[in-house]
């Protein structure tokens, strides 16, 4: 029979509360209860009246929580507050008692209101130490998007130890601690045993995690490097297993092109074509493009700060051995979303990547006019050989004087070696044999543009627009505020980036085309109409200093003339014009009594949107005519936005971080708009080798991650307006964070060590090998009938033609 839970009243000896907290100290044993602690259940219960031993041997008390909207268990003194002001944390003896990982929900409550919070991630398994720091606490703190795996074994001890803690509490008088879970399905059951205090554990689960080699120390995977032998046998490995794959790719044209589909009209750069229903990429040679990309593909990405962390890391180089090559300094703190609480944000890093392919391939030997034309951004000043005793210089003068022997003809001096610790040509002809080897054909975002200079696999550039011009906030801000088209500071940052970006790429048929920035703040997160409107809101919440604000209002002005006609549509009472003009104007939220209040809203949006657009579109038509305006990389958009996009660039572009596209955005909606759209980003992530973070689509382990690209493949594919999808990214993330915001995921191709990760590489060498069977059904229509149809209107015209 199902108990429920009243007040249990329990006695026992307790330790003194005032005593110092380096040591455990239980406050009350659920398993021998006693009268100091009460324990108060809604919706949760202790359904047997003895304890239970577990496979591992700990004997603990079961309690159950029904399926309900918030079941909790609460625990508070008999009498008074809990003084823990010498104590750093809570600890709670606790086993899942189900067979999948639950999501528990704790919270410290003290004596003036003030709440802690955190959210645990109980795993399946044996039982754990649950440790709650009495203070606010997250990974950003620490410099990094997501905290070590937990549970960890420390001193013999399994501790699960909550890495985020929001909110703040008087640790001289706690009143209670409560365990709840959101919403359970069915009943889920853990199992109890000792409750206390004890030393604060959170700074040790962060010591020693990452190896010489930058990987997470307490873990094991199958690619995880242990000595530099292992690291050039795998090199060694790959190599053959690289040779045979290349020597078995598709028949393709030199752009990578599928040779088997329709013939299209070869202008001599990459355009996009409707043909049949199906709207392709075309290379400059005439043929059907599926671009399968990988984004960020640079070996400048794996620097992860260590000053002021330095104890995170068991085995820092000195500056002075060879390894210490790979130092270097930044700063990267910024105020936008990505750093928000962000600590360790600047001065000395460390790139491990770099320094894994010295200890694999060693250092190499370059002239130093050919060290001088080296693109590739270099290290740091690296130890240098001193000049080889043979180098002659030859004599200063010219032709001798009349009279005087000619000097004797010196021997041609070979040119003095330049020690480079990282071989930059090597990597980059490595790097094309793998994305062509495993079936990709275009090189992302934020790639090294040496590569494409190559001219092995067609690329696409980044349009960064930077500048002075005035921004706006939508709530956001997750890269900064909104840039304001209206302000003509906006068009001469756009003419500069263009113009800098295209200058050595404006007649490279390799060239797919531009990104117009990444991931804007269109819109707030949230359905609701102040998330939707956000951009219009944020907008006339500024002064009139801010063109926007006057273009929105000369928009309504247009309108309704005056501040009785504005008053009347929205339903307000405006005593005057010019108060619309102040900080701080709140606009109503749109009603069905008023309707003209989201009309306005969308309108404005709609021209702010098109201004931007617009003026990317026209500079790049004008520096760069024959290539691509391939969108603006959408996180969050708007239909505005969106439908902006599909006017004045060629290609659509979203950021879909979701099981396949479809699930991204409206699909319907972008149907209407007959535009070939490609998904700019997208990975699925893990945890379970060495980076803590899962990416932003998370799978369970590994193994998952292969089946998930193919599935998202198939799904695109299955939309005749999706041209391509590029992976996020190429290399993992370090452990301890990138420099720009702090990530660190496990979402690479590549491990820090250079090592792919086979499983997953060959799986999605599978599956893009089999995209040209998507073209091969479509006949090639006989000489002077090909139909192609599709473009875009007069301000950017697709490349069609």
């Amino acid at each position: 029979m199902i108990r429920p839970l009243v007040p249990l009243l329990f006695a026992c000896c307790l330790v003194p509360l005032s005593a110092r907290a380096a040591d455990e100290q239980t406050l009350f044993n659920f398993v021998r209860p006693t009268d100091v602690v009460q324990v108060k259940g809604e919706g949760a219960f202790l359904p047997e009246l003895t304890a239970e031993t577990t496979a591992g041997g700990d004997v603990l008390r079961r309690v159950t929580f029904n399926p309900q909207e918030r079941p909790s268990l609460r625990l508070t003194p008999q009498q008074g507050n809990w003084d823990w002001s010498s104590a750093g944390a809570v600890s709670l003896r606790i086993q899942n008692a189900m067979d999948w990982a639950l999501t528990l929900q704790v919270s410290i409550e003290s004596a003036d209101g003030k709440v802690l919070r955190s959210q645990v991630a109980l795993p399946a398994g044996p039982a754990q130490t649950l440790v709650l720091p009495l203070r606010v606490s997250s990974p950003r703190a620490h410099g990094m998007r997501a905290a070590p795996p937990m549970p960890w074994t420390h001193e013999n001890q399994r501790l699960l130890v909550a890495t985020t803690l929001e909110g703040e509490i008087d640790p001289r008088q706690v009143q209670a601690v409560s365990l709840s879970l959101e919403r359970p399905d069915v009943q889920q059951s853990i199992l109890l045993g000792r409750f206390g205090v004890r030393e604060d554990l959170e700074p040790a689960a962060y010591r020693g995690i990452v190896d010489a080699y930058g990987q997470y120390s307490r873990g094991d995977w199958p690619e995880k490097v242990n000595s530099d032998k292992q690291l050039k046998t795998a090199a060694e490995q790959e190599r053959a297993q690289l040779d045979r794959w290349l020597v078995g790719r598709p028949e393709l044209d030199r752009f990578g092109g599928w040779l088997k589909g329709p013939q299209l009209e070869a202008t001599g750069f990459f355009r996009v074509a409707r043909h049949e229903g199906r709207w392709y990429l075309v290379t400059p040679d005439g043929h059907p493009f599926f671009s399968l990309g990988v984004n960020t593909v640079s070996s400048g990405n794996s620097r992860t700060y260590v000053e002021g962390r330095e104890e995170m890391f068991l085995a820092l180089p000195g500056k002075e051995e060879p390894l210490g090559a790979f130092y270097g300094a930044g700063d990267s703190r910024q105020a936008t979303g990505a750093n928000d609480g962000r600590q360790f944000a600047h001065g000395r890093w460390y790139d491990f990547y770099r320094a894994n392919l010295y200890r694999t391939y060693g250092q190499s030997c370059k002239p130093p006019v050919e060290q001088a034309a080296e693109p590739e951004r270099v290290l740091p000043a690296a130890p240098m050989e001193e000049e080889p005793d043979n180098v002659q210089v030859a004599p200063e003068g010219g032709t001798p004087a009349p009279g005087q022997p000619a000097p004797a003809k010196q021997p041609t001096a070979a040119p003095p070696c330049v020690v480079q610790f990282f071989d930059a040509l090597r990597w980059r002809g490595h790097t094309l044999d793998r994305l062509q080897a495993w079936g990709f054909n275009t090189l992302g975002n934020w790639s090294d543009l040496s590569l494409g200079a190559m001219h092995r696999i067609p690329y696409t550039i980044p349009l960064l627009i930077r500048g002075d011009y005035a921004t706006i906030s939508t709530g956001h801000d997750w890269w900064g505020g909104m840039p304001d088209p209206f302000d003509p500071r906006f068009a001469m940052a756009v003419e500069r980036a263009i113009a800098i970006a295209t200058r050595d790429h404006r007649n490279d048929p390799w060239v797919i085309g531009y990104f117009a920035d990444n991931e804007l703040s269109w819109a707030a997160p949230g359905t609701d109409p102040k998330a939707r409107y956000a951009l219009a809101y944020g907008t006339l919440r500024q002064t009139t200093d801010m063109p926007a604000k006057r273009a929105f209002l000369k928009l309504l002005r247009d309108r309704y003339r005056n501040q009785q006609g504005l008053s009347a549509a929205w339903g307000i009472e405006l005593p005057a014009w010019e108060l619309m003009e102040d900080p701080g104007f709140e606009a109503p939220l749109p009603s069905p009594e008023h309707p003209a209040i989201e009309e306005d809203l969308q309108r404005f949006q709609q021209l702010f949107a098109d201004t931007y657009f617009k003026t990317i579109a026209e500079s790049l038509k004008w520096h760069a005519p024959d290539h691509l305006l391939l969108g603006g990389r959408f996180a969050i958009s708007t239909p505005e936005a969106v439908e902006a996009c599909a006017k004045y660039c060629d290609v659509l572009s979203f950021n879909f971080y979701t099981r396949e596209p479809q699930h991204g955005y409206d699909f319907e909606a972008l149907r209407k708009l007959d535009k070939p759209m490609l998904v700019s980003e997208f990975h699925f992530g893990s945890r379970d080798r060495g980076p803590f973070w899962g990416g932003v689509a998370k799978v369970y382990k590994e193994e998952e991650r292969g089946p998930a690209y193919a599935h998202f493949l198939e799904r695109a594919l299955a939309e005749p307006f999706i041209v391509g999808m590029h992976w996020f990214q190429y290399l993992d993330q370090p452990a301890t964070g990138r420099l720009l915001d702090g990530e660190n995921g496990h979402i690479g191709l590549v491990g820090v060590t250079d090592r792919p990760f086979a499983g997953f590489v060959e799986a999605l060498r599978k599956a893009n090998l089999k995209v040209g069977k998507a073209f091969e059904p479509v006949a090639t229509p006989a000489a002077g009938q090909l139909k192609t149809e599709g473009g875009a209107p007069a301000a950017a015209p697709a490349r069609t033609q």
